[in-house]
C-alpha cells in the first residue's frame, strides 16, 4: 500500500531553521522514500511500512536532538505526488 504524508515541523526555539533542516536530512537517509520540500511543508511518498518506519525514527531523533517541537502531519492513502 502506498502512502503520502504532508509534514510541518514547528521547533519551539528561536533558531528554528536548523531543526527543520536536520529533520529533512534524516528523512533523506532512509531508502525507498520520495521526498519533496517547499516553504510550507515536507511531503513524503512511498510504501506505507517504509514511510511509517522512517517517520518513527526521524521524529524520535528530532525530539532527542532538539527537544520540544511540534509536528503536524496529514496522512493520505496512495501516492499523490504532483
Amino acid at each position: 500500500m502506498q502512502l503520502t504524508v504532508d509534514i510541518s515541523k514547528y521547533p519551539l526555539a528561536d533558531n528554528y531553521i536548523e531543526p527543520i533542516k536536520g529533520f529533512i536530512e534524516q528523512l533523506h537517509r532512509h531508502d525507498g522514500l520520495h521526498i519533496i520540500t517547499n516553504t510550507l511543508s515536507t511531503q513524503v511518498f512511498g510504501d506505507y511500512d517504509t514511510v511509517m518506519a522512517a517517520l518513527q525514527d526521524c521524529i524520535k531523533w528530532s525530539f532527542q536532538e532538539y527537544g520540544k517541537v511540534v509536528f503536524v502531519c496529514k496522512f493520505l492513502h496512495g501516492d499523490l505526488r504532483p
